[in-house]
């Protein structure tokens, strides 16, 4: 039987801010499910242009690339995916309901990850809202109000009591981003129960490469979120 504690699975994993085949290959290696590759974004780290999200998507082997896209208007979303060649996207900004729903006919089969910036408790309703004709929400500590929009990358913790209210309410499955790092993942993990979790700067050196040691303490940590029995 598993400990009160935690979760019956480890969450998937998702590594973002690939910037290369050898970070794409160092993530499949590690185990983890999906690969961000980020396109144009106002700040933060990690967009590359749109020929190595082609590129890279078509590399990709053994691991889910997602298309991170600031765009909100159901043709322009829909068009970088097709040039990215992806079958799941990360909408980083907020979109109505009416863009996923046309995004479910213009992109069919194509999963659709809708991020919801917590910034306090009224985030557990636009989570709520969110939810609706997306895939999964991605829970992040951005600020998309801010002077200089930030949509994501801030390595920023935000309240994990907030987003556990969401895990708890949302219909759909739910991912946990915005600082995390080896050592406060299990933590988090045990707090939120997310259905997944997403890292970027958590795990990359001052120049802003991916550290191998540092990726496999963070999915060994993951890992070890599941209890004995579970």
């Amino acid at each position: 039987m598993s400990a009160p504690d935690a979760p019956r699975r480890a969450p998937a994993v998702k590594v973002c801010c690939i910037q290369d085949e050898a970070e794409l290959a160092l993530a499949v290696e590690a185990g983890a499910d999906f690969a961000g590759l980020v396109g144009w974004m106002p700040s933060g780290p990690g967009p590359i242009e749109e020929e190595r999200i082609t590129r890279l998507a078509a590399a990709a082997s053994g691991i889910t690339p997602v298309l991170l896209t600031a765009r909100t208007e159901t043709d322009g979303i829909a068009a970088h995916v097709r040039a990215a060649g992806v079958r799941a996207v990360q909408i980083v900004r907020p979109v109505g309901v009416g863009v996923r729903r046309a995004l479910r006919c213009a992109l069919p089969g194509v999963r659709i990850l809708q991020v919801v910036h917590v910034e306090g408790p009224a985030s557990v309703a636009a989570a709520l809202d969110a939810a609706e004709g997306a895939d999964y929400l991605l829970l992040d500590s951005g600020r998309p109000s801010a002077p200089v929009t930030e949509l994501g990358g801030t390595g920023r913790v935000h309240d994990w009591t907030v987003s556990a209210r969401i895990v708890e309410s949302a219909p759909i499955p739910v991912f946990l981003a915005g600082g995390l790092r080896p050592e406060n993942v299990a933590g988090a993990v045990r707090a939120v129960r997310p259905h997944g979790v997403d890292v970027c700067s958590g795990l990359r050196d001052a120049a802003g490469r991916l550290e191998p040691a540092r990726l496999s303490a963070f999915m060994r940590a993951v890992r070890e979120t599941v209890g004995p029995g579970a």
